[in-house]
């Protein structure tokens, strides 16, 4: 299965689907607001310089699609930003998108490709099912009828990765596309929606769920305008719940429960025992500085207007609890400095940050895959912060692999 990659960070969807049967054989990788490209350097140095582009994408598509080799699967974690569609273009083929908005990157290279992809793996912040907040689901409605308008169907899912036994609490909506020239589209097409999203399909398969309500259908009304002007314009909740699907226009979704009873990584099974620079423990004086920023508070605060404001928020489990999964990591996670969110354990010798090699674990990488000369530990913590729990890709990959062969070759 050739697989192109956008938006590569490091490879956490290449080192999951290069476990199956599953070749990269084209990647993106481009920060646009800074100088050095780090995180592309870290990919080129595992995986070599061929074929990866450290460009901005959509500079590559606007100037050409073809440039991106013909490939079966195209997978990224793309940026979550404003989806919605600003206008009708008449000189052009339809509807496009906000500029700089990396979504309609992906969408030109499935409008443009004289062969598309026939299937699309996507991860991104679970708050995309719900924003913005002035309309609720209208950024993931745009989405689906614009997959939709290019013959793809689409099933999704929110998945904790710590609820199925992986290291770290990480919640994440992946979804799956289909194009109509595939088996399994005719397939999804004609089955039970309920057993699919329960049983039968790719997701279900990865990662077993529990059903627990009845199925919802939306309908998305009219094109990829009107859905920005009025999806759900005076709804409190978005429609779509953790599991669904769309195929055909039509949208279906439910809420479901993970079913797991295996075995369990917990943030203890991750530590480096005894390898821990100096550097990584906390010094005694700002040991109260982190007790106050983890600790409930209730107090008055101040603006810079000097507006006075009753300010509280909760305690947080400090130190780090080392029997249960991680809490998620966040791009803050390097330096010294005291944090509210940065993780802090209990070792041996004192209280101490995460390390570099802790965090890879906790993403489910391998030891030291982002150290480089020239990249410092702060932003190898920066990069975990942004990548995903490989271990998901990993299983859903395969997933879907046998999901092709089973059926699209037998």
């Amino acid at each position: 299965m050739k697989v192109a990659e956008l938006f590569a960070g490091v490879g956490g969807f290449r080192l999951g689907l290069e476990k199956s049967n599953y070749e990269v054989i084209w990647s993106n990788q481009w920060e646009p607001s800074t100088k050095m490209q780090h995180a592309s350097m870290v990919y080129e140095a595992r995986f070599g310089k061929e074929n990866h582009s450290n460009e901005d994408i959509n500079e590559v598509v606007t100037r050409n699609v073809e440039e991106i080799p013909d490939h079966d699967l195209l997978v990224g974690g793309f940026p979550c930003q404003d989806y919605s569609v600003a206008t009708t273009l008449h000189n052009s083929k339809g509807l496009k998108g906000k500029k700089g908005v990396l979504w309609w990157s992906i969408h030109k290279i499935l409008e443009n490709k004289k062969n598309k992809p026939k299937y699309l793996f996507l991860e991104n912040v679970d708050r995309l099912l719900k924003s913005p907040a002035k309309q609720r689901g209208r950024d993931f409605a745009v989405m689906l009828q614009s997959l939709n308008d290019l013959d793809y169907a689409v099933e999704w899912r929110v998945i904790n990765a710590a609820e199925y036994g992986m290291p770290q609490r990480r919640r994440r909506v992946f979804f799956i596309g289909y194009h109509k020239s595939t088996d399994i589209y005719k397939r999804l097409k004609k089955s039970n929606k309920t057993n699919w999203l329960i049983d039968e399909g790719t997701i279900a398969n990865a990662f077993p769920v529990a059903k627990t309500n009845a199925i919802q259908e939306v309908e998305l009304k009219g094109d990829l305008v009107e859905i920005t002007d009025n999806f759900n314009k005076n709804g409190k909740l978005s429609p779509f719940q953790n599991t669904g699907l769309l195929i055909n226009g039509k949208v279906f979704t439910t809420k479901t429960e993970p079913n797991y009873d295996g075995q369990k990584t917990v943030l203890a099974d991750v530590l480096q025992n005894g390898e821990v620079k100096p550097e990584f423990f906390i010094d005694e004086n700002d040991k109260p500085k982190w007790e106050y920023l983890k600790g409930a508070k209730k107090e008055k605060r101040k603006t810079k207007e000097g507006f006075e404001y009753n300010y509280s928020e909760g305690g947080m489990i400090y130190p780090d609890a080392l029997d249960n999964a991680s809490r998620t990591i966040i791009t803050g996670e390097g330096g010294k400095s005291p944090s509210r969110f940065k993780h802090v354990v209990v070792s041996d010798r004192g209280l101490r940050r995460l390390t570099p090699i802790e965090l890879e674990r906790l993403n489910m990488f391998p030891d030291n895959h982002t150290k480089l000369e020239g990249i410092t530990d702060t932003k190898r913590a920066f990069f975990m912060g942004n990548a995903l729990v490989v271990g998901i890709i990993e299983k859903i990959g395969e997933e879907l692999y046998k999901q092709i062969n089973q059926f699209e070759y037998a």
